[in-house]
């Protein structure tokens, strides 16, 4: 009888340790699937944030009037960042690129002084920028108004295209991410049908026999979205320490969202899934479930 109940109380922990590991690795996915969606809306920010605009000023603005101009492009609700480019340093940057003295053959230097723009990633698309070009070019001081059109374009067709491509695959996963946990826990619960049933015939009320797996349901969930948490953890800190770049598009506020509800996730689905098994097994006659 000792040995039976060792044997019964071992394969008891066997399989909720088994179906934890299987829930964290199921919230682990949906962990990757969120780190994706963060980091690729970082990513599409961005480029979109070094889009760049520039503003070519006339040859007779002075550089007090250049500044003035600059603190007003900063204080705009479009503009990120700006930067001056007086027209020495254009052509000295110009030189550079050629590899070739310029101005001594033609005699002058034809660059303008300018200032670059660039603007927030809500405003880097065709509508905005053209209200923006309009507004800045009503300036008296600015000649031209300049920025890769094409490119914007191609940008903004790219990044909705990948978005949706995102999209799709990420719905899909979240969705068998759901039935594998189901499944999980169904299968945990199955092998604790009779003991239901019998709980049932001796008079044990639904509520009395759902509420211990119920708590089971939801501690399962609690360790496996610790566990899941940790996994993840580990993961963004070898991408910050071994993926160049990486550090660059983390926003910790995203991740701050990001392990509570992959804890919560563990939580709720484990317990919801819990619920509804133990409820199917009380609900089938008894000639069915001794099959």
């Amino acid at each position: 009888m000792s040995k039976e109940k060792k044997s019964s109380r071992l394969r008891f922990r066997t399989s909720h340790i088994s179906s934890v590991i299987s829930i964290s690795l199921v919230l682990f996915l949906i962990g990757l699937l969120g780190i994706f969606i963060f980091q690729g809306k970082k990513i599409s920010e961005y480029v979109r944030e070094n889009i760049q605009l520039t503003v070519f000023m006339k040859d007779n603005v002075q550089p007090a009037e250049i500044e003035i101009i600059q603190r007003l492009l900063n204080y705009s609700p479009y503009v990120k960042s700006t930067e001056f480019i007086p027209a020495e340093e254009a052509a000295k940057r110009l030189q550079k690129d050629l590899g070739k003295d310029f101005i001594d053959f033609i005699g002058y230097n034809p660059l303008s002084s300018s200032i670059d723009v660039k603007l927030k990633s809500e405003y880097a698309n065709a509508d905005s920028l053209q209200k923006f070009e309009r507004l800045i070019s009503e300036n008296k001081m600015v000649k031209e108004v300049a920025y890769q059109k094409p490119l914007l374009d191609t940008v903004n067709k790219n990044i909705r295209s990948m978005s949706l491509l995102i999209l799709i695959p990420c719905v899909l996963l979240l969705l068998i991410s759901i039935a594998l946990i189901n499944n999980t826990i169904r299968l945990m619960i199955y092998s604790d049908r009779f003991l239901i049933k019998s709980m049932q015939l001796v008079g044990a009320t639904k509520s009395f026999i759902i509420k211990p797996y119920l708590m089971q349901g939801l501690w399962q969930g609690v360790f496996a979205g610790i566990i899941a948490c940790l996994m993840l953890g580990a993961l963004i800190y070898l991408g910050n320490t071994r993926v160049p770049g990486f550090s660059q598009t983390l926003v910790a506020t995203n991740y701050y969202i990001l392990f509570p509800s992959i804890l919560g996730a563990g939580i709720l689905f484990t317990s919801i899934s819990t619920f509804f098994s133990v409820r199917r097994f009380l609900r089938m006659k008894t000639e069915v479930i001794y099959l």
